[in-house]
């Protein structure tokens, strides 16, 4: 049975509904906080994503100009590279000349750009001597090594590092080998590059001992008269084809059979080896060479000890 409930006068006054609403109240704000909190962190990721491309973007943008001079006035220096001075000796003298602003920015820019390798001392002294105009000039001169280039590369830049690679073969130890012999570095690589193109074996300093017998003594009894006659200048002037009989009366001074002495410059472009043994020939007698049937060069003094030695070998029975 219901029963009346009579409030006593002091007794607090009870509200229906009033806890939930207590409860709905307090619990509303958190959701609301946790929105505008999520909101300020994007906008302030927004603010500093914005701010560093833009400082990068500056930053950007001072390199380009600096070391391309996007932006300068046109401005002319001479730069005197000396063979003792170091990448960052250069950098130096580049940002004395005003050519540069920031040191740290040009390095780095060469080094993702190789230009380290772009930058060598003045022109080649090795090269100083010889004729320009001529196709020939840089015969023997662009060493041959593995390169790596990206493409398209410019062509001055691919041959400038073939020039600097042999430069730094040719050590100072061998030009100055080269010097005590009385002979230029162009004799030499002209030397070495007949070498390189007649063996690719063990036998090159034979074959430089051969070549600098007849050179230096033409009046010899061998009889050779100062003519090298070596077949791989007559390749030279027929497109590398085999030599024939009439090759040899091509009249050019690359003709070693129609021309004596050394041809006017090298035939290819020699590696070390051929170098070392153009610069350090073998001390012989011998003024002949021919190969076997064994596919080896064979050496002898006089022109009939090769004919004799001709007569047994199978490869010239049809001659």
């Amino acid at each position: 049975m219901a029963q009346e409930h009579r409030r006593s006068p002091h007794e607090p006054e009870r509200r229906g509904r009033s806890a939930p609403r207590t409860r709905s109240t307090q619990s509303r704000p958190a959701p609301a906080r946790r929105r505008n909190g999520g909101a300020s962190f994007a906008l302030l990721y927004v603010i500093f994503v914005i701010g560093i491309s833009a400082l990068l973007a500056c930053i950007g943008w001072v390199a380009a100009n600096d070391v391309l001079a996007l932006n300068k006035p046109e401005k002319t220096a001479t730069i005197t590279i000396r063979e003792e001075d170091s990448f960052g000796d250069v950098v130096s003298m580049l940002e004395e000349n005003g050519l540069i602003e920031y040191q740290s920015l040009f390095k780095l820019f060469a080094a993702f750009t190789g230009g380290r390798d772009k930058i060598v001392a003045g022109a080649f002294s090795f090269l100083q001597d010889l004729p320009l105009g001529d196709y020939h000039r840089l015969e023997g001169y662009l060493y041959p090594d593995t390169y790596e280039f990206t493409t398209p590369q410019n062509p001055l830049y691919v041959i400038n590092k073939m020039l600097v690679r042999f430069d730094a073969k040719l050590t100072e130890e061998l030009r100055q080998q080269i010097a005590d012999s009385g002979r230029t570095i162009h004799e030499v690589l002209t030397v070495a590059s007949l070498i390189e193109k007649e063996t690719d074996g063990a036998d090159r300093a034979d074959i430089a001992s051969v070549i600098y017998n007849r050179l230096n003594n033409p009046n010899s009894s061998a009889g050779t008269n100062g003519y090298l006659q070596i077949d791989a200048t007559l390749a030279y002037l027929n497109g590398g084809k085999v030599p024939t009989e009439a090759d040899k009366s091509i009249d050019s001074p690359y003709n070693t059979y129609l021309y004596p002495g050394l041809p006017p410059g090298p035939i290819s472009n020699p590696g070390i080896e051929s170098i070392l043994a153009a610069i350090n020939p073998n001390s012989t007698s011998y003024y002949y060479y021919v190969l076997g049937d064994d596919n080896c060069h064979h050496f002898f003094n006089t022109y009939r000890e090769m004919q004799n030695f001709m007569s047994t070998q199978a490869m010239y029975s049809h001659s």
